[in-house]
C-alpha cells in the first residue's frame, strides 16, 4: 500500500515526465547559440531530452564539454579555423572604409561564395550521411527548434517529418519573415529592417517614397540570391525543385527575439511569436576585484564597452582612438577586450578578456553602455534600463541601433568617422542628459510588463508544437497561394475585365439607340418640311 503522499509524489512526477518530449536543436553561431542555448537549459530543467545538433566545424559551439544535453556531432570538409576564418572576412568587410566601392562589393561577393561552400559543406555533411540520419530517424524527435543561420534546417525538419520551431531577429528587409513567412510587411509605415539609419514608422513622402524603392530592390535582390545560391542546392538534396523559401515557410512556429518595447507597431500572423529578452535575468553580486573597482568610479559610476563575441579585438588605431576618449570622461569604464593593450590605456579603464555583462548593467553604478547593438546586450540595456552609445558594425546592428535612436534611448555612432570627441560627447550625453535614461526605462518597463515571461513563452510555444503534433492551424493560407493570388491581381484583373466590358457593351448600347432615334425622327422631320411647302 503507498502512503498518500508518496503517492501523490510519483503521481506529479510521473506527469512531469509523462510531459517531456525529444527536442532536436539546430543552433546559429556566436549570440545566435548563446540566446539558443537558454531556451535549451529551460527545457532541460522541465525535463526535455535535448540533442543539439552541429557540424565538425562550427566555431562557437562548445561541442566538446559535458553539458545536461547531448551534443551529435556530424563530420565536415571544411575546418573549425576555415569557418572562423569565414566569419572574420564577412566582420572586416562591414568595418573596411578605405577600399573603392568596387573592390568592397568584390569583397563581398567573395565572403558570399566562402559562405556558401560552408553552408553547402554543412548540409552534404547531414544528407550526405546515412548513418547519420538512421539515428536521428530513430531517436524519434517530437520538435525540431533551429536558428536560420544554419542552412538545411527546414529540409531535416521535413526528413524526419517532425514539426519545425525557427528561432530568429528580424533579416533584412524582413526577406525571410515577408517572403518566407508570409508575414504583412506595408511599406508606408513599416520601414526596410537593417538598411538605413534614418527611416522609422513615421514617414514623410520622400521617406515612403525611398522605403518602397528599397523593398523593389532587396525583394530583387533577396530573391536573385536564394535563387542561385540556395534554391539550387535544396533542389539537388531534395531530390526534386524545391526553393528556400518553400521549406522555411512550413514551419509551425516563428520565434522572433524582438519584442514591442523594441518593434515598432505592425500587423502580424498568428505563428509569430515575440520572445525577445528571454535571455536576460537578474543581475547577480560582482567578484570582489571586478565589484572594488566598480565602487571605486564614487558618484560618476561607470561606463560597460563591449563588442559582443564575434568582435574580439580592434585595429590599434581604433583601439587607442577609443582609450583616449574613455580618458576624458570621470566615469570608470570596463572593457571586455582581448586584444593588445592600447597605448593611450588610463587608469580609469580596465580591459577584460570576459565580463559579466548582465550583471554589470544591472548594477546600480552603471550610468551607460557603449555597444556594438547586438540584439543580446541591446535586451540587456532595455531590461535594466541602461541607456546606450551605439557602434553598429554588421548584420542587423545599424537597425536594431536605430530603432533606440528613435525611441530617445541611444545616441549612435559611425565606426568609420568616429572620433575621440564624439564618443566623449555621446558618453557625456546619454550619462548627463535625463531624457535617455527616462526613455530606457520607459521601454524597461514595457519590457517588464508583459503577461508571461519570454523565456518561459518560447518554451511554451515549442512544448505547443509538441503536444499538438505542430500548429498548422495557425500557419496562414497565404503559404499556398501564388504571388499573384496573395496580391488579388487575377481578382483585380477580373474585376477590370468585367468593368470594362460593361463600359463597352453600356457604350455601343447608347451609340445603337442614339442611332435608332435618329433615324426615326429624321424622316418625320422631313416629311413635315415636305408637306408645309405643298
Amino acid at each position: 500500500m503507498i502512503s498518500g503522499p508518496l503517492f501523490v509524489f510519483l503521481l506529479l512526477c510521473g506527469t512531469d515526465f509523462g510531459h517531456a518530449g525529444r527536442v532536436l536543436v539546430m543552433p546559429g553561431e556566436f549570440s545566435h547559440w548563446h540566446n539558443m542555448r537558454t531556451i535549451i537549459d529551460a527545457l532541460v530543467d522541465r525535463n526535455h531530452s535535448v540533442t543539439v545538433l552541429t557540424s565538425s566545424s562550427s566555431p562557437s559551439v562548445p561541442h566538446t564539454k559535458k553539458e545536461k544535453f547531448t551534443f551529435n556531432v556530424f563530420k565536415v570538409n571544411t575546418e573549425k579555423e576555415q569557418a572562423k576564418a569565414m566569419w572574420d572576412s564577412f566582420i572586416n568587410v562591414w568595418m573596411i572604409n578605405t577600399a573603392p566601392k568596387y573592390e568592397k562589393v568584390f569583397m563581398f561577393w567573395r565572403v558570399m561564395t566562402d559562405f556558401m561552400a560552408v553552408a553547402s559543406d554543412i548540409c552534404y555533411g547531414m544528407f550526405h550521411n546515412p548513418d547519420l540520419l538512421r539515428t536521428l530517424r530513430e531517436s524519434h524527435y517530437d520538435v525540431l527548434l533551429s536558428d536560420p543561420m544554419m542552412p538545411c534546417t527546414d529540409l531535416m525538419a521535413q526528413t524526419l517529418n517532425i514539426p519545425h520551431v525557427l528561432s530568429l531577429r528580424f533579416t533584412f528587409a524582413y526577406g525571410f519573415e515577408r517572403m518566407c513567412g508570409q508575414l504583412p510587411t506595408t511599406p508606408s509605415y513599416v520601414p526596410a529592417a537593417g538598411v538605413t539609419d534614418h527611416l522609422t514608422d513615421n514617414m514623410n513622402f520622400m521617406e515612403r517614397l525611398e522605403n518602397m524603392l528599397l523593398y523593389i530592390i532587396h525583394t530583387a535582390i533577396f530573391t536573385l540570391n536564394t535563387r542561385i545560391n540556395f534554391d539550387a542546392l535544396y533542389t539537388e538534396i531534395n531530390g526534386k525543385p524545391t526553393t528556400m523559401c518553400e521549406m522555411m515557410g512550413k514551419a509551425d512556429i516563428w520565434l522572433i527575439r524582438t519584442y514591442w518595447d523594441f518593434e515598432y507597431p505592425r500587423p502580424l500572423v498568428p505563428n509569430f511569436k515575440f520572445v525577445g529578452g528571454l535571455h536576460c535575468k537578474p543581475a547577480k553580486p560582482l567578484e570582489k576585484d571586478l565589484e572594488e573597482f566598480v565602487q571605486s568610479s564614487g558618484d560618476h559610476g561607470i561606463v560597460v564597452f563591449s563588442l559582443g563575441s564575434m568582435i574580439d579585438t580592434l585595429t590599434m588605431d581604433r583601439a587607442n582612438m577609443i582609450a583616449s576618449a574613455f580618458a576624458q570622461i570621470p566615469q570608470k569604464v570596463v572593457w571586455r577586450h582581448s586584444g593588445k593593450t592600447p597605448e593611450t590605456l588610463s587608469p580609469n579603464t580596465k580591459l577584460y578578456d570576459w565580463i559579466p555583462q548582465n550583471d554589470l548593467l544591472g548594477h546600480p553604478k552603471t550610468k551607460a553602455f557603449f555597444s556594438h547593438g547586438g540584439t543580446n546586450g541591446l535586451y540587456e540595456a532595455v531590461y535594466h534600463g541602461v541607456p546606450m552609445v551605439g557602434l553598429p558594425l554588421f548584420a542587423d546592428q545599424p537597425d536594431n541601433l536605430n530603432h533606440m535612436k528613435s525611441k530617445g534611448a541611444a545616441v549612435v555612432l559611425d565606426v568609420n568617422t568616429m572620433t575621440s570627441k564624439d564618443l566623449v560627447d555621446a558618453l557625456n550625453t546619454v550619462i548627463y542628459n535625463t531624457t535617455y535614461k527616462e526613455s530606457m526605462m520607459k521601454l524597461s518597463r514595457i519590457h517588464h510588463d508583459q503577461p508571461m515571461k519570454p523565456l518561459d513563452q518560447a518554451v511554451f510555444w515549442i512544448e505547443f508544437v509538441m503536444r499538438n503534433k505542430g500548429a498548422k492551424h495557425l500557419r496562414v493560407q497565404a503559404h499556398e497561394l501564388t504571388w499573384y493570388q496573395y496580391h488579388l491581381l487575377d481578382v483585380m484583373a477580373f474585376l477590370l475585365t468585367i468593368c470594362t466590358l460593361s463600359v463597352f457593351i453600356f457604350i455601343k448600347t447608347c451609340c445603337f439607340l442614339y442611332r435608332k432615334c435618329i433615324r426615326r425622327t429624321v424622316p418625320d422631320h422631313r416629311a413635315k418640311n415636305k408637306n408645309k411647302k405643298e
